[in-house]
């Protein structure tokens, strides 16, 4: 496992009251609510942040919008590289306690 990888599971391991899954493929770390705040994706860690610490997120030498698809920016999320590791768990706590308070919304029941 890369050192990225390892420290990812630190992370989602420490942070109180979430699970790990997969989300594209890929690592991520989610809420109770079943919202995805984190992601470890291509060695790089993805992170869901309200407006104002994205714009701090994306000050990050970089750091940019998540855009995991050609042309299909995903908003809301912030792509930060292996060199920024020592601030990934201080963004997953961040994105984690963002998500948490998504109202998750139901689904309406399929008629027979």
């Amino acid at each position: 496992m890369t050192k990225g990888g390892e420290l990812y599971h630190k992370i989602a391991s420490e942070i109180p009251d979430v699970t790990e899954g997969k989300m594209f493929g890929a690592l991520c770390i989610k809420a109770a609510n079943g919202k995805a705040g984190v992601m470890f994706w291509k060695e790089y860690i993805v992170f869901k942040l309200d407006a104002k610490d994205m714009e701090n997120a994306l000050k990050l030498k970089d750091a940019k919008i998540f855009t995991p698809m050609d042309n299909r920016p995903m908003n809301g999320w912030v792509q930060v590289s292996d060199a920024h590791m020592a601030k990934w768990k201080h963004y997953a706590e961040l994105a984690m306690d963002y998500v948490k308070k998504i109202e998750v919304k139901e689904k309406p029941k399929k008629k027979k």
